[in-house]
């Protein structure tokens, strides 16, 4: 069984057409990236976390923003 049919913990992209981890690792993102593609993948869902996971998406661009261009 492939690692991406199963799940751990919820539900949040088990619909979706590609799953986050495949886009993140096929345009080889990096950490910040990755965590702020998964947010957006999730927060309108009934598992996510709507409002909290947009405004840690926002801080997530925002630390990448201040380690990548200085701000």
């Amino acid at each position: 069984m492939s690692a991406l049919a199963t799940k751990v913990g919820g539900d949040h992209y088990r619909g979706c057409p590609i799953q986050p981890v495949q886009y993140i690792e096929a345009n080889a993102l990096g950490f910040l990236e990755g965590c702020v593609i998964k947010r957006l993948t999730r927060h309108a869902h009934a598992t996510g976390k709507g409002r909290e996971d947009i405004l840690k998406a926002i801080h997530e661009l925002q630390l990448l923003l201040d380690l990548r261009y200085g701000a």
